[in-house]
């Protein structure tokens, strides 16, 4: 049974910097793209970035530059490195792993910048 537990959500100021870890346990082996999404109060879940099993990446334009995504295929583990964060990055955040042509969704982390 696969599953992604997500970690390092929390309250920050803006302009801070948060790390959220994603783990995979069950079906490791065939993880291809794994990525961060994220949902604010009243919108529609939306893409922040992707990465591929061989590091190719992509992010949304409202993140690029400020947050990076990357990944260890041996721990099975994605990573979202959040800097210079502003309140509009509010939202619950979801992990997603795409297995052998199968979608796979964490339980989601509140990220939360307010001071």
């Amino acid at each position: 049974q696969v599953q992604l537990v997500e970690s390092g959500g929390g309250l920050v100021q803006p302009g801070g910097s948060l790390t959220l870890s994603c783990a995979v346990s069950g079906s490791a082996s065939s993880i291809s793209t794994m990525g961060w999404y994220r949902q604010a109060p009243g919108r529609q879940r939306e893409l922040v970035a992707t990465i591929t099993r061989r590091g190719s990446t992509e992010y949304s334009e409202s993140v690029k530059g400020r947050f990076t995504i990357s990944r260890d295929n041996i721990k099975n583990t994605v990573y979202l490195q959040m800097n210079s964060l502003k309140p509009e990055d509010t939202a619950v955040y979801y992990c997603n792993a795409f297995i052998l042509n199968k979608n796979y969704w964490g339980q989601g982390t509140q990220v939360t910048v307010s001071s």
